[in-house]
């Protein structure tokens, strides 16, 4: 099993701990980290605009992408939200495991 992070950014931290505490709830994540606020550039409709944002880091196994993802876009409020993988190639044992464990159901 490999692990992953998964980034996300939305317009507050509410909403952000709110789709957090509904992963962790189901065990789809073991953890979500809270960056920001972020400031955010970017594109969208033909217009260059700016924006507050709060990131969030969530941890959690390759497998389980999907369902995350899927989780995710039911609960955020963007038309189109950012929802990205990195895979953790170098990661303490103990912490993956720690990921890992939290993640899978018993």
């Amino acid at each position: 099993m490999t692990m992953i992070n998964i980034i996300t950014t939305v317009d507050r931290r509410e909403t952000l701990e709110s789709i957090g505490r509904v992963l962790l709830e189901k065990r789809l994540v073991a953890c979500l980290q809270i960056v920001g606020p972020i400031k955010s550039v970017y594109w969208w409709k033909g217009r260059l605009e700016e924006a507050e944002e709060w990131m969030g880091v969530l941890k959690t196994r390759t497998e389980l992408y999907k369902d995350v993802e899927k989780a995710i876009k039911a609960l955020h409020p963007y038309e189109v939200p950012e929802i990205e993988a990195v895979e953790g190639d170098k990661v303490l044992p103990a912490y993956h495991k720690w990921v890992i464990d939290e993640t899978t159901s018993e």
